[in-house]
């Protein structure tokens, strides 16, 4: 009994210590990125998800920032691709270098070897740069020839896109927005954030900014929180609850029949999969060992909107994803 005891003690206590290391890697990436602490736990809850995010937002606002702050919290490398109209896929995964020493081949490894790669302007890549990036977010590996070469197990990729210019880019396909684990839009700060942002930038300007962080996460801190994010206790009755938010994206007139007629298509069984994650990575970063409903509609936007197609009336009328969502998330009942 008392060993029984001991153990739980102990196991408590490596849960407190994990959950502080990630509470000040929070702490640590929002006090560089001002203003955008959404963006910030959208990260953390990515990096607990073992998925990917798409961040879109207007040029300024600390997109690259953000990814360049949780890269330099963690024991993990970190590169920064520029997506142009140029770009071959080679730039991005590697290609096989000629020895005429012994007439052999050798694999130079690219970009997509790293932990965290940042994909700057993803929509600006052609569509055989697009597919390649498919292949390492959805299968954790690269193909070049006839070779198969497996990503690090640490791997998260952090695309940009810029919502104001159309001119020379390549929207997304659906099947690699899918893949992406939520889709995050991010604002302009206000004027009480924007003053700080000028006093921090002064700051480290002049030398006198906060130091780069001593501490750091390892891998295996994010592979350990990421064990006991998917232990997190949820209820059957919410996870019928999220079963029945995807299902409404698919057949909407079962749920109400104001939404029925809004979209060409639902989400698919990956949405079920986020929700679940995301909500888990969430509860969990709020320091509670169980899964609320408010977990999952605060999450449900961003692991949503990507996922769904307007109907061609629907956008004829005015109507957006984001407002058939907010209107799911009032008509689906809550458990």
């Amino acid at each position: 009994m008392h060993d029984t005891e001991g153990s739980a003690l102990r196991n408590d206590a490596a849960e407190d210590l994990l959950q502080a290391e990630f509470q000040a890697l929070r702490r640590r990436i929002g006090c560089q990125i001002l203003g955008q602490q959404a963006l910030v736990d959208r990260l953390l809850i990515a990096l607990l998800g073992d998925g990917h995010l798409l961040v879109e937002g207007a040029p300024g606002v600390a997109k690259t920032s953000a990814v360049k702050a949780l890269a330099a919290g963690l024991e993990a490398d970190f590169h920064r691709v520029q997506f142009t109209p140029d770009l071959l896929p080679a730039d991005l995964t590697g290609t096989e270098i000629y020895r005429p020493d012994d007439g052999s081949f050798r694999f130079d490894r690219g970009p997509v070897f790293h932990n965290l790669l940042l994909a700057d302007e993803v929509n600006r890549a052609p569509a055989k740069v697009q597919s390649a990036l498919l292949e390492a977010m959805g299968e954790r590996q690269v193909t070049v020839g006839r070779a198969t070469f497996a990503l690090p197990q640490l791997f998260l990729v952090m695309a940009t896109q810029n919502p104001i210019e159309q001119e020379g880019t390549y929207p997304l396909p659906e099947a690699q927005l899918d893949r992406f684990l939520m889709h995050v839009r991010v604002g302009y700060p206000g004027f009480e954030t924007e003053k700080a942002i000028l006093a921090l930038n002064r700051g480290a300007s002049l030398g006198t900014g906060s130091a780069a962080p001593t501490r750091r996460v390892s891998q295996t801190q994010v592979f350990e929180a990421r064990r006991r994010v998917l232990q997190l206790y949820m209820a059957p009755e919410l996870e019928d609850y999220i079963v029945h938010l995807v299902l409404a994206t698919r057949e909407p007139g079962n749920y109400s029949a104001s939404l029925e007629g809004w979209l060409r298509f639902g989400a698919s069984p990956r949405a079920t999969l986020a929700l679940d994650r995301c909500a888990r990575a969430r509860a969990w970063l709020g320091e509670r060992d169980f899964v609320t409903p408010e977990d999952v509609q605060s999450v449900a936007p961003d692991c949503l909107r990507h996922r769904l197609l307007l109907d061609y009336e629907a956008e004829a009328e005015g109507r957006t994803v984001d407002g058939f969502i907010e209107a799911l998330l009032s008509r689906v009942p809550v458990p």
